[in-house]
């Protein structure tokens, strides 16, 4: 049962500065900057938190569904996603804008420059989920529609419409909580089969909405929280084997090295999403999770690690167990690793 996936859809322009920007800055003309830097790297990434947890499920044979909104410039980053197993045919393209997209020049002193055009994800508000949902298989044919950061009036309008038609959905608002306002933050969550967040997000949106934990989890099924090097916990308020006492927390897969933490949080709901749509655990797709976590956190780009089965295998045979590895590979389909 394939999973919706809606959020932004993005490009990262990305550049490097050999220098420091406060070198070229006059305190005494501040009110009257005109700069131009000279970069000697340019490197452009596929992203977008939609795109990114896409992708990832695409790698686990989920078949994800992509819907957002996207622009004239889309074809090659639609062919590298069909390329990885995301369904494009839904996505709603305006020839009109260009995709959104980042700007960033980096110094040597990792101060960061940026802009950021919405372009096109700012018609996703636009979107109604039921013809797509009608599309491939009605109601019943879906395993859920994940509602991820991207235009906050289309990430409204798709929680109201999941909770009136019956469609199970998880909620990841992540950085735009810095945006939406606090009615739209409480829309967002409620009847939310799964809350997405990091602790920081977590107390970001307590403050915002005036929940408490115990508030929230009377909001949402699951409440799925990442902590970073710590793991992730997860916690409910029914009455729930898979999380035994309402708590449940999973360890992360030891990292070999950190190279760029972008986009971790979105392989960790990659990982998580395709193993319950496999039918694993909540523990089992919290650790899948945690494996695609660790994969980007390693790896420069958000969509450029390596998902190599044998050592998938072995990396959580040394986490969690061989037992927990053997389940998670025949789930996903691995049955040649090794």
């Amino acid at each position: 049962m394939p999973n919706i996936v809606t959020g932004s859809i993005a490009t990262d322009h990305l550049m490097h500065f050999p220098g420091k920007f406060t070198d070229s800055l006059l305190p005494d003309q501040l009110e009257r900057i005109s700069l131009s830097f000279l970069v000697d790297d340019l490197v452009v990434l596929r992203g977008g938190v939609a795109g990114n947890i896409a992708f990832g499920m695409g790698q686990l044979g989920a078949a994800p569904v992509l819907l957002d909104a996207v622009g004239a410039d889309f074809d090659a980053y639609q062919s590298w996603l069909c390329d990885h197993g995301v369904n494009c045919d839904y996505v709603a393209r305006h020839d009109d804008v260009q995709t959104a997209r980042f700007v960033g020049i980096t110094d040597d002193a990792m101060n960061q420059i940026g802009s950021f055009y919405a372009g096109a994800m700012s018609r996703a508000r636009d979107i109604e989920l039921r013809p797509v949902v009608d599309a491939v298989g009605g109601p019943d044919a879906i395993g859920l529609v994940m509602i991820s950061a991207g235009d906050p009036d289309a990430m409204v309008r798709h929680a109201k419409e999941c909770r009136e038609r019956g469609y199970p959905f998880g909620a990841d608002p992540s950085q735009q909580l810095a945006r939406i306002s606090d009615e739209q933050a409480r829309e967002l969550i409620n009847g939310a089969e799964y809350l997405f967040t990091n602790d920081y997000e977590l107390g970001l949106l307590k403050n915002k909405t005036g929940l408490s934990d115990e508030e929230i989890l009377q909001q949402v099924r699951y409440r799925v929280t990442t902590h970073g090097a710590k793991g992730v916990e997860i916690a409910t308020a029914q009455d729930d084997s898979q999380v035994p006492g309402g708590l449940l927390s999973v360890s992360v897969v030891p990292e070999h090295g950190k190279v760029d933490p972008t986009g971790v949080g979105d392989a960790f709901r990659s990982g998580f999403l395709s193993g319950r749509e496999k039918g694993l655990s909540i523990e089992r797709s919290a650790q899948l999770g945690s494996l695609l976590a660790t994969l980007v956190l390693e790896t420069k780009g958000t969509q450029e690690y390596q998902l190599v089965p044998a050592t998938a295998v072995e990396r959580l045979t040394d986490a969690y167990g061989a037992d927990a590895a053997a389940e998670i590979a025949a789930a996903v389909g691995w049955t040649q690793a090794g």
